[in-house]
């Protein structure tokens, strides 16, 4: 969960962006992935094994997995 935050969240901060992006929230852009596993409820071995299912760009499809 730290490493999450502070890849979302910390790195907009850090951007002095935070008011546009790091969280999913109204009115922030819409950059974020779909992951195939939940990471918080996995083995950290089964997180090395995660796969992106989906990757939304500005609010756009940019990937989807066949």
């Amino acid at each position: 969960e730290e490493a999450v935050r502070a890849y979302t969240l910390g790195s907009a901060y850090a951007q002095f962006r935070e008011k546009e992006l790091g969280s999913i929230t109204v009115g922030k852009l819409a950059d974020l992935v779909v992951l195939d596993k939940d990471i918080f409820n996995v083995s950290p071995r089964e997180v090395l094994a995660t796969s992106v299912v989906m990757t939304v760009m500005d609010g756009k499809i940019v990937y989807r997995k066949k």
